[in-house]
C-alpha cells in the first residue's frame, strides 16, 4: 500500500568558521525550506556562540567534536581558503555533505583531491559560487538556452569593485599574502558565471594591473583582464580593485540581443533591434530600455519592502544556493550542475590556468628582510595590523624601540622589520596568555576596537576585553597602559559648546551608538582601575584621522555609497576635527613616555581647518575627481532609523537592538568644536598647523584612489 507523501526531514548543517561571511550562510540556511543550522564550530568561542545562540544551534570548538557528536549530516566549510581542502577531505570521509565557500581551494590539485574524497565516501561536494544562485541570473541563463539572445558571440563578465584593505589594510589577511591570492578569491564567481553558461575554458591570455605597493614595498595587483574562450564564444574577464563605481556584471552579445546582468543588484536588461524606421527606431529602442530598468527596480523594491530588507541581491544568491543544494539532498534528486564537484574543478582549472599565463614578475612575493637578531620588545601594540597601529609600530621604530604586535595571527605587515618587530597571535580573552605575553614590556599601547550588534556582546567583547588587558598588565608589572577611546563617546551636538578633556560624556549613555557607547564604558572601567589599584593608564581619543593608508570612504565624515557618491552627516560646512596619521602616531608615542600623563585623557584633534565641503573640494583640485557631495538631514537620518529600528525589533522580533537618540545623530557631525591646548601644553604635542601641508598628506600622499 503507497505510503502518504510526507515532508522530507530537513538536512542539519553545521557551519565550520563564524567570521563574517559565516552569518550569511546561517541566515540563508534559516531560510532555506530543507536545512536548519544545527551546529556551529570556531576556534573562538565567544564567536561561534554569538551566530549559534539565534539558531538555536550547539557549539563546538574542533572540528573533531562536531563530527563525534553526529549532530549533523552536511557542513559548510568557512575557514581561511588554505585550510578549506583539509577539512573538506576530513569531513567527507567522517561521512558528511561538504559546501565549500570560495576559494573552494588554492589549487587544482587540491580541488580534485576534495572531489575524488567526495565521490569515495558517496557524499556531495558543492562549492560555494553563491552568486550562480540569483533569480535574475537563474532568468538570464533560462533565456540563452531558450535562444532568445541568438548566436552569442562575446562575452565580458566584470568585477569592479574597491579592495580598500589593498590601500589601507589590514595587510595580514590571507588574500594579500601572495599576488595570486588575490585572482583566487575574486575569480571564482567571474569564471563561475562563463564556466555554467559555456563550459569549460581555454584560456588565452591573462594581466595583471595597477601594482600597488603593500608594507614593505611588496607590490600587489589592483586589476587583472583575462581573455579565454569556450566553444565558439570569447570571453573577457575585467577584474578591478581601486576606487571605482561598482560594476559587477555579465554582458552577452548575441545575434540577436545584448543582455546584461547586475549581479550586485539582481536585474537583467537586454537591448535589442525592433523592425521600426528612421527616428521611431532609435526611440523605441531607448523606451524599450527604460520601461526594463523601470520593471527591475520595481521588483526589487517591491521584494526588499515585502521581506523587509532581509532579501537584498546577496542575501537571495546564497537563498538561492541553499535552496538548490538542499532541496536536492532532501528529496534525493541529482546534485545542481551549478553547484557540483564538476563544476567546482572546471573553475578551479581555469583560474590556475589563468594564473599560469601571468608574467613571472606579477606573481613575485618581495622577500622579507633577514632577520639579523632577535627583536627585545619593550613596548606592545594591540590592534598593532590596524590603520593607527601600523603607523604607532613604525613610529616607535623609528624613535629606536622594539614592538611586539598582537594580532590574531603570525602574519604582520612589518615584513621590512624583522629584528624590531615581532608578531604574535594571542587570544584576547585568554588572561594567561596576555599576561605572558607582556613579559618584558613596559608600554602596552590597546588600539583593539570590536563592532558589536547588542549591548551584551559589546560588554563581552569590547568592556571585557579592555578590562582583561588592563589585568594582565597590572600582573605583567607593565608601566603604562595607553588605551584609544574615541571622541564619538562626546555629545557634540551643540555649535555652542567647545568640548575639552575636561567635557564629560553624558550620564546615560544607553540611548547612543554602540561603538561610543561601549567606548565610554571602556574608559570608565580603566579609570575606576586606575583610582581603585593604581593602574597606570591613559586616554587617547583620536579625532578624525586621514594620511597615507587612510581609507577614502571615511565613515566619520559621512554615509558612503561607494566611491562616487556621500550623503555628509549634517550641512557640511562646521569644521571638522581632522588630524594627520602621523600626529596621532606621534601623540600616542609621547603619551606612552610621559610621566605626566598617568591617569589623564587626551583628545589627539588636529587644528581646526577643513570642513566637510573643503575636504571633497580639496580632493577634486588635487586629485580630479568629483565627488558627489550631499548634506544630510539629520532629522530625516533619526526618523528613518526610528522605522528600521520599529521594524527590526516588532516585526523581525531581534532582540537587544539599539535606537540612538537626535543627539547622537546630531553629533555625528561634529558640531561641537574641539580645544586641543592640553595635549599641546603637557605633551609638547604639535599636530600639523599648514594647510597646504596637510592636504599633501591627507590627500596627494594618500592613495586614495589606488592610482
Amino acid at each position: 500500500m503507497p505510503q502518504p507523501w510526507s515532508k522530507p526531514q530537513p538536512i542539519r548543517v553545521g557551519l565550520i568558521g563564524a567570521g563574517y561571511i559565516a552569518s550569511w550562510h546561517a541566515d540563508a540556511l534559516a531560510a532555506t525550506e530543507d536545512a536548519v543550522v544545527a551546529a556551529v564550530c570556531d576556534l573562538s568561542q565567544p564567536a561561534a556562540e554569538g551566530l549559534a545562540l539565534p539558531h538555536g544551534a550547539q557549539v563546538f570548538g574542533t572540528v573533531e567534536a562536531l563530527i563525534e557528536s553526529g549532530a549533523c549530516d552536511a557542513v559548510h566549510i568557512l575557514t581561511p581558503p588554505h585550510l578549506h581542502a583539509a577539512l573538506a577531505q576530513q569531513c567527507l570521509k567522517a561521512g558528511l555533505h561538504v559546501l565549500v565557500e570560495k576559494p573552494v581551494a588554492v589549487s587544482l590539485d587540491e580541488t580534485r583531491a576534495i572531489a575524488a574524497a567526495a565521490e569515495a565516501a558517496g557524499k556531495r561536494f558543492h562549492p560555494g559560487h553563491n552568486f550562480l544562485g540569483l533569480p535574475s541570473y537563474v532568468r538570464m541563463k533560462e533565456a540563452l538556452r531558450a535562444g532568445d539572445y541568438g548566436r552569442v558571440s562575446q562575452a565580458e563578465i566584470s568585477w569592479a569593485l574597491p579592495l580598500a584593505p589593498l590601500r589601507s589594510g589590514p595587510f595580514n589577511l590571507w588574500l594579500l599574502r601572495e599576488p595570486k591570492n588575490l585572482l583566487l578569491e575574486l575569480g571564482p564567481h567571474p569564471f563561475a558565471f562563463a564556466v555554467d553558461l559555456f563550459g569549460p575554458l581555454e584560456v588565452l591570455y591573462a594581466e595583471a594591473t595597477k601594482p600597488v605597493p603593500l608594507p614593505g614595498d611588496d607590490p600587489r595587483p589592483q586589476g587583472f583582464r583575462i581573455l579565454a574562450r569556450a566553444g565558439g564564444v570569447e570571453i573577457t574577464f575585467s577584474l578591478s580593485m581601486v576606487e571605482t563605481v561598482d560594476d559587477r556584471s555579465v554582458t552577452l552579445r548575441g545575434s540577436s540581443g545584448r543582455a546584461r546582468l547586475d549581479y550586485a543588484a539582481d536585474t537583467l536588461v537586454v537591448d535589442r533591434e525592433n523592425a521600426s524606421d528612421l527616428i521611431v527606431n532609435p526611440l523605441r529602442r531607448q523606451v524599450d530600455l527604460g520601461w526594463q530598468h523601470l520593471r527591475e527596480g520595481l521588483r526589487n523594491a517591491a521584494v526588499q519592502t515585502a521581506s523587509l530588507n532581509q532579501k537584498g541581491p546577496y542575501a537571495q544568491s546564497f537563498r538561492g544556493m541553499c535552496a538548490a543544494v538542499y532541496g536536492a539532498l532532501a528529496r534525493g534528486k541529482p546534485q545542481d550542475a551549478r553547484f557540483s564537484a564538476e563544476s567546482a574543478v572546471q573553475v578551479m582549472q581555469a583560474i590556475d590556468a589563468a594564473i599560469a599565463k601571468l608574467p613571472p614578475e606579477a606573481l613575485e612575493v618581495k622577500a622579507p628582510a633577514v632577520q639579523s637578531r632577535k627583536p627585545q620588545p619593550t613596548a606592545m601594540v594591540i590592534g598593532g595590523t590596524g590603520f593607527i597601529g601600523r603607523a604607532l609600530t613604525r613610529k616607535l621604530v623609528a624613535e629606536g624601540h622594539d614592538v611586539r604586535v598582537l594580532s590574531r595571527g603570525r602574519h604582520g605587515p612589518f615584513p621590512d622589520l624583522p629584528d624590531q618587530v615581532e608578531t604574535v597571535g594571542v587570544s584576547l580573552h585568554d588572561l594567561d596568555a596576555l599576561t605572558e605575553a607582556m613579559q618584558g614590556i613596559d608600554v602596552v599601547y590597546n588600539l583593539a576596537r570590536s563592532l558589536e550588534k547588542t549591548w551584551a556582546e559589546a560588554l563581552v567583547n569590547d568592556v571585557g576585553v579592555a578590562t582583561r588587558i588592563a589585568m594582565a598588565c597590572e600582573k605583567a608589572g607593565v608601566k603604562r597602559l595607553v588605551y584609544t577611546g574615541t571622541i564619538a563617546s562626546y555629545d557634540m551636538s551643540d555649535p555652542g559648546v567647545q568640548i575639552t578633556e575636561e567635557t564629560r560624556f553624558p550620564k546615560d549613555m544607553s540611548d547612543r551608538n554602540l561603538y561610543a557607547r561601549s567606548k565610554a564604558e571602556c574608559e570608565r572601567q580603566l579609570m575606576k582601575l586606575h583610582r581603585e589599584r593604581g593602574l597606570p593608564v591613559t586616554i587617547a581619543r583620536p579625532g578624525i584621522v586621514v594620511g597615507h593608508g587612510g581609507p577614502l570612504q571615511h565613515w566619520g565624515i559621512g554615509r558612503w555609497h561607494g566611491a562616487g557618491a556621500v550623503r555628509i552627516w549634517g550641512p557640511g560646512k562646521n569644521i571638522l576635527p581632522f588630524v594627520l596619521i602621523d600626529d596621532v602616531a606621534e601623540g600616542l608615542m609621547r603619551m606612552g613616555e610621559h610621566p605626566g600623563a598617568v591617569g589623564e585623557s587626551f583628545n589627539l584633534v588636529g587644528e581646526p581647518m577643513l570642513s566637510a565641503r573643503d575636504y571633497f573640494d580639496a580632493i577634486h583640485e588635487t586629485l580630479g575627481a568629483r565627488i558627489r557631495v550631499s548634506s544630510g538631514n539629520l532629522n530625516v537620518f533619526y526618523a528613518s532609523d526610528a522605522v528600521k529600528y520599529g521594524l527590526k525589533k516588532y516585526a523581525l522580533r531581534k532582540r537587544g537592538l539599539v535606537r540612538p537618540s537626535r543627539a547622537d545623530w546630531q553629533s555625528r557631525a561634529h558640531f561641537s568644536p574641539f580645544v586641543n591646548d592640553k595635549p599641546k601644553r603637557v605633551l609638547g604635542w604639535q599636530p600639523e598647523a599648514d594647510r597646504a601641508v596637510l592636504l599633501e598628506k591627507a590627500i596627494t600622499q594618500a592613495n586614495l584612489f589606488g592610482f
